[in-house]
């Protein structure tokens, strides 16, 4: 079984990811992720079902409409719609997830539901964190945040 940094290396050393969950209005953690990967030479896909655009880049209405397929999904959305999106991956061939989670947003897009049909379809699922805390560079904020959930026990192992 891998390690939660194992599972984190490979997943940020994948070319091509998509971000569930930006929002249209207001920046939120999705919009950071997107732009953070797409900043850091990766190939990256923005889906909500309510876009047809976001960061000045085409959005898509869920994973299946993705003009390819991801190597990994990162989902910033809430419990009720994760579980849903780890369905539509699961359908799509996707082998990688991550399931964020926001110390200062006090948000988590955990879901028991998602975990298991990640279990039951092999996929590689990340159960918190954020790949800001991270995908090089680091800030210090992201640097903190990392240290504070591994303090308090918040960061799988």
């Amino acid at each position: 079984m891998p390690t939660f940094q194992e599972k984190v290396q490979d997943f940020l050393a994948q070319p091509t990811i998509a971000v569930v969950g930006l929002s249209r209005t207001e920046a939120n953690p999705a919009n950071m992720i997107y732009k953070k990967l797409r900043g850091s030479g990766h190939t990256v896909y923005a889906i909500n079902p309510h876009a047809t655009s976001l960061e000045g880049d085409p959005c898509y209405p869920n994973v299946a409409a993705l003009p390819q397929r991801p190597e990994g999904v990162v989902i910033v959305t809430k419990p009720d719609v994760t579980a849903q999106v780890v369905q539509e991956c699961a359908a799509a061939g996707i082998r990688r997830v991550w399931l964020h989670a926001s110390l200062i947003h006090g948000g988590t897009s955990f879901s028991p539901a998602a975990v298991a049909t990640c279990q039951q379809h092999g996929i590689s699922v990340i159960e918190g964190g954020c790949p800001m805390m991270f995908a090089e560079p680091v800030d210090f904020g992201h640097q903190c945040m990392r240290w504070l959930m591994r303090v308090t026990g918040d960061l799988p192992k």
